[in-house]
This record gives C-alpha cells, sequence and structure tokens, in this order.
C-alpha cells in the first residue's frame, strides 16, 4: 500500500501503531499475546518479538507473570508533549478556566480526527465531578456535543461518518444518518449544538465550534447534569459559551515561526 505522494508503507511501523492504538483502545482491560496476535491478524511468534521490544523501550507494559499487556508510560509522555507543543491547546486553556469560572460548569476543548473528537483539555465544575472527561477520551463525532458542532462545519455529503449504523452510546444517541442529518441543520441555524443525553446519560451539553481554521477542527464544549440544568442556565451557558468562542476566534493566529500542522 502506498501512502500519499507514493511512499511505500513500511509494514513493521504500521503493525507497531496498530499494537499501539489497540492497547490504548482497551484502557485499563490489558490483553494477552493471543488476543493481540488474533485482532490484528499477526502470527503469534512475530508480535511476541514485537511486544517485547516494546516492553523494552517503555511503549508497552507487562505484568509479573510476562502474560498481560498494557500500554506503556512513553505513550503518556508522549501524548503529553503532544499538548504542550500545540499552540492552539495553550492558547484556549486560560479561557476554559474563564469559561468554567462563569458557568460554573464543566467545560472541554477537543479536536476532530477522522470520525471521532479528541479531548485536548478540560476544566471541571467544582460543583460535581465527573470521571469520564478525561484527556485523551475519544468520542464518536455524531453522539455529542463538540462533535456535532464540526460536523455542522462540513458539508452533509463530506461528513467523516463510518460506514454503516452509527453506535449509540446511549438511548438518546442519533443511529441514523438523516436524523443526524436534520439536527446538524439545526445547529447551523442555531450556532452551537445541544446534546440532550446524547453522550452520557444524565449529562447535557452545548458545543461550539472554533472557526480560526476552515474547517473547524477544534471546538469548546459545556456540559451539566440535567438535574441542574433549567431554561435560564441553559440561556446563561449559552451566552458565556458564545462570548468565550469570540474572545478565542479574536486571539492572534499563530506567528511565521509556527508549524502549519496536518
Amino acid at each position: 500500500m502506498a501512502l500519499s505522494g507514493g511512499v511505500p508503507e513500511v509494514k513493521s511501523a504500521v503493525r507497531t501503531v496498530a499494537v499501539l492504538e489497540l492497547l490504548a483502545a482497551r484502557g485499563d482491560r490489558p490483553a494477552r499475546l493471543r488476543e493481540i496476535s488474533e485482532e490484528l491478524g499477526v502470527p503469534r511468534s512475530s508480535m511476541y518479538a514485537l511486544l517485547q521490544t516494546l516492553v523494552d523501550h517503555g511503549w508497552v507494559r507487562t505484568d509479573a507473570t510476562g502474560s498481560l499487556y498494557g500500554i506503556g508510560i512513553r505513550a503518556l509522555l508522549t501524548g503529553t508533549s503532544y499538548l504542550d507543543g500545540d499552540r492552539r491547546v495553550r492558547m484556549v486553556r486560560p479561557y476554559l478556566d474563564e469559561a468554567s469560572d462563569a458557568s460554573g460548569e464543566t467545560i472541554h476543548l477537543a479536536r476532530l480526527d477522522g470520525s471521532d473528537v479528541v479531548y485536548l483539555a478540560t476544566r471541571e465544575s467544582h460543583e460535581y465531578l465527573r470521571t469520564i472527561s478525561r484527556v485523551g477520551r475519544r468520542v464518536p463525532a455524531h453522539a455529542g456535543a463538540l462533535g456535532k458542532a464540526l460536523l455542522a462545519e462540513r458539508d452533509d455529503d463530506e461528513l467523516p461518518l463510518p460506514d454503516g449504523p452509527l453506535p449509540a452510546l446511549t438511548e438518546n444517541t442519533h443511529t441514523d444518518r438523516a436524523g443526524l442529518i436534520a439536527d446538524l441543520g439545526a445547529v447551523r441555524e442555531r450556532g452551537h449544538s445541544i446534546d440532550r443525553e446524547e453522550t452520557v446519560p444524565g449529562i447535557a451539553g452545548f458545543g461550539f465550534a472554533l472557526r480560526y481554521d476552515t474547517p473547524a477542527v477544534d471546538a469548546i464544549s459545556c456540559s451539566v447534569p440535567v438535574t441542574r440544568l433549567t431554561a435560564a442556565h441553559e440561556q446563561r451557558i449559552v451566552s458565556v459559551m458564545r462570548e468565550i468562542r469570540t474572545k478565542i476566534e479574536s486571539l492572534p493566529p499563530p506567528g511565521s515561526r509556527e508549524p502549519d500542522w496536518r
């Protein structure tokens, strides 16, 4: 298989990435050699050698018996470097604090990655704690406020959605394209997205695309328990988030020395 520019893929590199992504997706569920080998369609002997190499270099960790594998600490260091080296993330972080203080709720920054959004920063509400809003969390873009805000920035025939039925995270998640497209039309008219317990039961969200790129790839959102969400509070949240978005989009663009990341 050739990559962009006609450069051939390096099979060992592709296999290494696949292993790391598989282990990262499992979170706190370690995998056995057989599971990894079968999932990726790689002979056990080859997979064992690759895993041992990754263990030796800290990208994968193993238990005392050597039979269980999980993501290693080097992956954390790399992820932290990504965030520290991204000017957009550094630029937006203070405004997440401002939005959280003004609304009293949890504020997120996320980036579109294929058909998912990935959380880049979170400011927790002082009123309640949420254990799922961690940096690095991936959520299908169609399933929540952040993703829908970014999908609405694209034409309906260019939406980065998976093939087949859309996966449901809750009973309120859009699972058909027609319903999602109708919702995205409302997002465009309204100027922000609304998530009514589509990602997490009991949690509503309000998403706002950051249009410093075209089409937007980053978005901010406010999450609030539905038990706290009155009409007046919703209006307050939307007002705060619109103001924060305007402030962020008014910031000067990256300097000429900043890489134009793709």
